[in-house]
């Protein structure tokens, strides 16, 4: 079981928060969060590379000169990969890099990542996390008296509100997600998670169902 402090806005301690990371994942497959970081990070990839063979570069496709008798070493065209200007012999293509886990193993994932920081005394809690109008100025106040201003965060809150989302886009190294966008990726790339109790409830919610 563990008890983690809820702060306010101001830094002050103001509640305390009782969880067991077993009820999220009650163990942590190392080898499930490596394959969901690795799928996610692989998605990531473009794929767009391209690189022309010798039957699309520009120039002639006739012989260079006559096979025998001119001293020089046989040749083909100007287009041939041995020549400067030539085409690539194993050219790259264009590739979908793509691929899936499935839905069940990504979502234990998901909640091993989240029970794994748990663990290692990584979140944060703050009492609640709204803004009548988006002021950056505000949450880096906030950030700055939970000691998390020179750290990368990812701040979670239990729905998107919107000015919650522009408070916090301008600010570097500090990401904002709902509970639902969360996956094992962006749960353990930032140095600490920022959650909102409710976020944290609803959280809770979903792994028991």
């Amino acid at each position: 079981m563990a008890t983690l402090p809820i702060y306010d806005r101001t830094g002050a301690e103001v509640g305390k928060y009782e969880i067991d990371p077993a009820q999220l994942a009650p163990r942590i497959s190392k080898q499930l969060l490596h394959d969901a970081v690795v799928m996610y990070q692989t998605n990531l990839r473009q794929g767009s590379v391209k690189t022309k063979t010798r039957t699309e570069v520009a120039g002639s496709g006739r012989k260079m000169y006559r096979q025998k008798g001119t001293g020089n070493a046989r040749a083909g065209t100007r287009r041939s990969s041995v020549r400067r200007g030539g085409g690539h012999i194993h050219a790259r293509q264009p590739r979908d890099w793509s691929y899936r886990l499935t839905k069940k193993a990504l979502r234990i994932a998901t909640r091993m990542a989240l029970a794994s920081r748990l663990s290692d005394d990584e979140v944060t809690l703050i009492d609640s996390l709204a803004f009548a109008q988006p002021k950056t100025k505000e949450m880096v106040g906030i950030l700055k008296a939970l000691k998390l201003n020179e750290t990368s965060v990812l701040v979670t809150v239990p729905g998107y509100d919107l000015n919650v989302y522009k408070t916090i886009r301008n600010l570097a190294n500090v990401v904002v997600l709902p509970v639902t966008e969360l996956n094992a990726l962006n749960v353990l790339r930032p140095q600490r998670l920022l959650m909102t109790t409710s976020a944290l409830d609803a959280i809770r919610e979903k792994a028991a169902t």
